[in-house]
């Protein structure tokens, strides 16, 4: 079952003043194109879209446990290399399913377990190991993490050769690592021979001031290609790594496969330990993992089509209706009564505070005329972050055309070229 959320609508749109009218046709409108890309008729054209390999939606009934097909537990109390406080347990007291999301709970708690380890903290850690791996693609997970000092959320992954090879020389990828104490910042980080521990190569993501991520679920991913490892919050593009990022003469070792990773700690040197103003239960809640593959990279944005065509997957970006379009639209809301239209586009990576002036569309009239189409708003699909949705407004140049061939350009790369039927 797919989880869905409003797509959220610029203020600097011309029909700024009607977005209380716009704003449920546009929640039905995403759940509709949602519904179509999860129909096998619908594709990109070369390159391939994403395309979900595995997931976990966490859909299970409330207190239920988690799905033993798909995660298994670390279980213990060794301070697993950090100098963690918690023992790991597989009780549901510390995983279970509850409102349609994994909860893990870290639990303040004298514990002695299996191991004769007496910790005065429980949690858990879960692991697709031996389950679950792939070699590339996004891994994706919409997490609402807790907060407090020595608290240490973390959705990551290992190299599945890790008992042969060790640790660091598998590889580590962390998606998303929170230390309590920093409540509005996430990090990005990998970790290989050379580069490891308080060596990885890392980057962090903010939020600007009030916001924490513990006040709401954020969505954290990875694109992961041969030679490239793109990071992602709520689907901008926050750091790119490539092999040039590694210490000279140090190996790039993220080619094989990796297993994922999502647990709470407590205590160790990176968060350090709770204190006075930690409290207790911290949850950490999973609406879903999700993992992506494509069958061949690129960085070029795709505009996506139906099978078969290079009809573009378009509506009316008020009335919500399929090509064919009227240019002039009786029935929009802005002064000039241009038909906008909305495309959608996936590898089209959004950066921090890009905006609309990023893209550049055009429409050619198939008779050799090709005319701009003013981009309003860009913004990514709901629990589709690898998609774009750009909004654009129908020049008057096409008013007496059958068909606008449409394009975009973004970051110097340029879409395929995708049809929209055009009306009188």
């Amino acid at each position: 079952m797919m989880k869905y959320r409003p797509i959220l609508l610029s203020r600097n749109l011309p029909w700024q003043w009607a977005l209380t009218f716009i704003l449920p046709a546009v929640t039905i409108a995403t759940v509709l194109v949602a519904s179509w890309l999860l129909c096998p008729t619908v594709h990109a054209t070369n390159p391939a879209v994403w395309s979900l390999a595995w997931s976990d939606e966490f859909d299970g009934p409330n207190g239920s446990a988690v799905d033993s097909a798909k995660w298994s537990f670390d279980i213990g109390g060794g301070g697993w290399g950090n100098n963690e406080l918690e023992t790991y347990t597989n009780r549901p007291a510390n995983a279970a399913v509850q409102g349609g999301s994994l909860v893990i709970s870290a639990l303040k708690e004298t514990y002695t377990g299996a191991d004769n380890i007496t910790r005065s903290y429980t949690s858990a850690r879960l692991l697709t190991k031996n389950k679950f791996t792939q070699t590339y693609g996004r891994f994706e997970a919409r997490i609402k993490i807790p907060y407090g000092q020595g608290i240490w959320p973390a959705f990551w992954m290992l190299g599945d050769n890790i008992d042969s090879a060790g640790w660091p020389t598998c590889g580590e990828i962390d998606i998303m690592e929170n230390i309590g104490r920093e409540p509005a910042i996430v990090h990005g980080t990998i970790h290989g021979p050379g580069y490891s521990g308080g060596s990885g190569i890392t980057a962090s993501y903010s939020l600007s001031a009030p916001q924490r991520f513990a006040d709401d679920y954020h969505t954290y991913a990875v694109e992961w290609e041969p030679n490239v490892i793109r990071f992602y919050v709520d689907g901008l593009l926050y750091r790119t790594r490539t092999p040039a990022d590694l210490p000279a003469g140090r190996q790039w070792v993220f080619n094989h496969p990796f297993f994922i990773i999502l647990n709470v700690a407590v205590g160790g040197g990176f968060p350090g330990n709770p204190d006075a103003t930690t409290t207790f239960p911290q949850l950490m809640k999973v609406d879903y993992v999700r993992v992506y593959q494509r069958t061949t990279p690129s960085n070029t944005p795709v505009l996506l089509t139906e099978d078969g065509t290079n009809r573009a997957l378009a509506l009316d970006s008020v009335t919500f209706k399929r090509d064919p379009f009227s240019v002039n639209g009786r029935y929009n809301f802005s002064p000039d009564h241009l038909t906008r239209l909305m495309l959608l586009s996936a590898n089209l990576d959004l950066q921090p505070g890009e905006g609309p002036e990023i893209v550049q569309a055009q429409a050619d009239d198939g008779n050799g005329n090709s005319y701009p189409l003013t981009v309003e708003w860009i913004g990514r699909l709901p629990d589709f972050d690898w998609i774009t949705v750009v909004i654009a407004k129908l020049p008057n140049g096409l008013a007496t055309a059958n068909q606008g061939l449409v394009s975009i350009t973004a970051h110097n790369q340029t879409s395929n070229t995708a049809m929209v039927a055009i009306s009188p």
